[in-house]
C-alpha cells in the first residue's frame, strides 16, 4: 500500500496516490502530494486547492474539468475561469492533479 509521511504521521493512499481517508488532509499533506506531482504550490494554487474542497462540500463530488472551469470562473473571475490556467497551474489533469492534492477522491469521469 503506498503512503506519505507528514508530520511524523503516515497517512494511506490508494494505487494512484489520492488519499484514502478524506480527513488525512492537511496543507502539509498537500504540500507533499504536490511535490509527487512535480508541483512547487503557489497562492494561485492554494485558491484553486480551496475553491475545489468548497465545491465538494457544496456538493458532494469532486468536479470534473468543465465543471470546475465553470466554478473556478465564478469565483475567481474569467481569466482564471479557463482550461489553459488550471492546466498551466496543474498539469496535465487539472481537475484530477488538483483533486489529489486537496485531498478529495478522484473525479468520476477522469481516467
Amino acid at each position: 500500500m503506498k503512503s506519505i509521511q507528514v508530520e511524523g504521521r503516515e497517512i494511506p493512499l490508494d494505487k494512484e496516490g489520492f488519499l484514502r481517508n478524506l480527513d488525512d488532509w492537511s496543507p502539509a499533506a498537500a504540500e507533499q502530494l504536490a511535490r509527487a506531482e512535480g508541483i512547487e504550490l503557489t497562492g494561485d494554487h492554494w485558491q484553486v486547492i480551496r475553491l475545489l474542497q468548497e465545491f465538494y462540500r457544496e456538493f458532494e463530488l469532486s468536479p470534473a474539468m468543465r465543471p470546475l472551469v465553470k466554478y473556478v470562473g465564478q469565483h475567481l473571475g474569467a481569466d482564471k475561469g479557463r482550461s489553459i490556467y488550471l492546466m498551466q497551474l496543474f498539469p496535465p489533469s487539472p481537475a484530477k492533479v488538483a483533486s489529489k492534492i486537496a485531498g478529495l477522491p478522484k473525479p468520476t469521469n477522469c481516467l
